[in-house]
């Protein structure tokens, strides 16, 4: 790959994918990431590598990521490229259909359960290697956009909080039009109320998920249930979680109670089922050792007249 050779076009002008930061990446994310590009490609980081490749990666370093960084890290161009990426999120929903992705990260993100969480597994596995190999550069750039693309198209149409913002907006906009009043706008409803909560717990649990942080994610998911004891996806995906910090009995609990409000939670019957599974083989191995005990106790009692029980190892009957 040369730099001067179309690599500066198309996916080059997604700056979030140049650098290798998920699209809700704030400026301190933004600049600690730039500085470990730069360390990477810093000359003093590249002592064995060729002048050839010495000067590759300088030009990636000064025709790419500075650039990035640039449009990210200065508050005015770094607010129109979000909103360029709000609208280009919205005319992808217009479309009705899924856009078109050829990488595998891309395509395995159009059909993931949890959207935030799984992009920024994503995103953050294809960052860990994106510098590695310089000619390699142009691909992995290319499945991080396809990857923002996804998350854009779905976000949009996954995302309650906005829904709701933008309900509530337009109510506003109609009783303004009607009433002389400018504070006469109709408030959010209860069902939109609850979706926003219980958004932002199941993206804080996302979060801590993603950290593997276990603990701190069920106490997220716990939160939300004691205000919303009967909402069935936060079951099921609590259940999820203790299963992965090792916790049977309370995954056993969830997904029963995510069963109940919903038969068909296919989370929550994979749960439901890899515990039980797991049950059964500690049942069937107590069971064993139960009935190795049995044996070995039955062999001690052995009669003394035939040389059994502790004296019978001792070649016979005590005199």
């Amino acid at each position: 790959m040369k730099p001067d050779q179309g690599l500066f076009q198309s996916d080059f002008d997604d700056h979030h994918a140049v650098l290798g930061v998920p699209i809700s990446a704030d400026a301190k994310v933004v600049r600690k990431r730039y500085l470990t590009i730069a360390r990477k490609l810093h000359p003093d980081s590249l002592s064995g590598a060729s002048a050839a490749e010495a000067q590759q990666a300088s030009e990636v370093l000064s025709k790419l990521v500075n650039p990035a960084y640039e449009a990210l890290s200065q508050e005015k161009s770094s607010t129109e490229h979000g909103l360029i990426l709000k609208l280009k999120g919205q005319t992808l929903r217009r479309t009705g259909t899924a856009p078109a992705v050829t990488s595998t990260a891309a395509q395995d993100l159009l059909k993931a359960p949890h959207i935030d969480a799984a992009y920024r597994q994503a995103v953050n596995g294809l960052a860990a290697q994106q510098f590695d190999q310089l000619e390699a550069i142009s691909e992995v750039i290319g499945s991080l956009s396809e990857l923002n693309l996804v998350y854009l198209y779905r976000s949009t149409a996954s995302d309650r909080t906005s829904a709701s913002s933008a309900t509530a907006s337009t109510r506003t906009a109609a009783t303004r039009s009607q009433s002389a009043s400018a504070n006469s706008a109709a408030p959010p409803s209860p069902r939109q109320n609850q979706a926003a909560i219980l958004d932002s717990y199941v993206n804080r649990a996302q979060e801590y998920e993603l950290n593997k942080d276990y603990s701190r994610a069920i106490l997220e998911l716990r939160e939300a249930i004691k205000t919303y004891p009967n909402d069935g996806t936060c079951h099921s995906y609590l259940s999820t979680l203790y299963l992965k910090a090792g916790q049977g009995t309370m995954a056993r609990i969830h997904a029963k109670r995510a069963l109940e409000i919903n038969p068909n939670d296919e989370r929550a019957k994979a749960v439901q089922a890899r515990v039980d599974k797991s049950s059964g083989a500690a049942s069937s191995g107590a069971q064993s050792a139960n009935a190795k005990a049995s044996n070995l106790k039955s062999a001690a009692k052995g009669s003394p007249d035939k040389g059994g029980g502790f004296f019978g190892l001792f070649g016979g009957k005590k005199k």
